[in-house]
């Protein structure tokens, strides 16, 4: 089950989350060229471990397992997959 980074990190992008995280699976890091134009942070379904370290590091609360996450995000889900399978 991975973790997913939601609405509270839009404008955000707070990278505490990406330093703790053991299998380098959220993205954009802060200085990747497409850091600037992301609206948030994203996990890739594929690579998270599910270890829920970047869930205490997260300064707004938006990241979460899939099973814990609110309804009114679950379009979250998507949105994270969805980053990864750009070009």
């Amino acid at each position: 089950m991975p973790h997913v980074i939601a609405e509270p990190c839009i404008g955000t992008k707070d990278s505490s989350c990406v330093d703790v995280c053991p299998v380098d699976c959220i993205h954009p890091i802060k200085n990747a060229s497409d850091h600037p134009e992301a609206a948030q942070l994203y996990i890739d379904p594929d690579t998270c471990i599910d270890c829920g370290l970047c869930v205490d590091e997260c300064p707004v609360h938006a990241i979460f397992p899939v099973d814990d996450l609110p309804e009114e995000w679950h379009k979250y889900i998507q949105i994270n997959a969805d980053h990864f399978k750009k070009g």
